[in-house]
């Protein structure tokens, strides 16, 4: 299958799967979205974006992964949010990929992310240091972000010792660029599934014509 790479950035990415997932009841890795692993829904989106991509998971996948994606685990032990994952994401992008000056984050639980997404935070960043993350229809998601590698030690020391270890406070206390994303016909695309009735509701938008 050829891969439309007009979009494509020079950067690496990282999905990041490494939550407990109770609400699912299972591995969102491993959930079935219209009969195709979320992950590989996530990856079908994301490859054709980026140099390289990577997987935080906590644990073994059951869905079998292309040989080029790595997969790591928290290097931050107790499932302590999403910021240990990114922080995590870093560590691993400074010792795969010591030329990057960010890595994209992306959550496994969010299926319609745009396929533009890599390019225009890209686009929104105006130095090496600064974050970028994404904004639409008036909500943050701020898990779908560039982040520099530069703020590694001091991503992980916040993440270590704040004890709500919020994103927003962390994104508060940087240079941070909100970059707009379009809402189109209703549908946002940073729709992302914590549940089953989430599942149902993705599967129905997949299959609408």
């Amino acid at each position: 299958m050829s891969h439309d790479t007009r979009n494509r950035t020079n950067l690496p990415a990282v999905v990041l799967a490494g939550g407990r997932s109770l609400r699912m009841g299972q591995p969102k890795a491993d959930v079935l979205l219209c009969g195709k692993p979320l992950i590989s829904q996530v990856l079908t989106r994301l490859v054709p974006q980026v140099d390289a991509v990577a997987i935080n998971h906590n644990g073994p996948i059951a869905t079998p992964l292309p040989p080029d994606i790595d997969r790591f685990e928290d290097t931050i032990p107790g499932f302590l949010g999403p910021l240990a994952g990114i922080a995590s994401a870093l560590l691993y992008t400074r010792q795969s990929h010591p030329e990057a000056t960010h890595v994209l984050t992306v959550p496994i639980d969010t299926p319609f992310f745009p396929t533009d997404l890599a390019a225009r935070l890209n686009m929104g960043l105006d130095s090496a240091d600064q974050i970028a993350v994404a904004w639409s229809g008036g909500n943050l998601h701020p898990i779908f972000g560039l982040w520099p590698v530069s703020i590694s030690s001091v991503l992980e020391d916040f993440v270590r010792h704040d004890e709500k270890r919020r994103v927003r406070a962390f994104l508060a206390q940087h240079d941070t660029k909100y970059v707009q994303f379009p809402v189109i016909d209703g549908d946002d695309p940073f729709f992302n599934i914590n549940s089953p009735e989430d599942l149902r509701t993705a599967e129905q938008r997949l299959q609408a014509p």
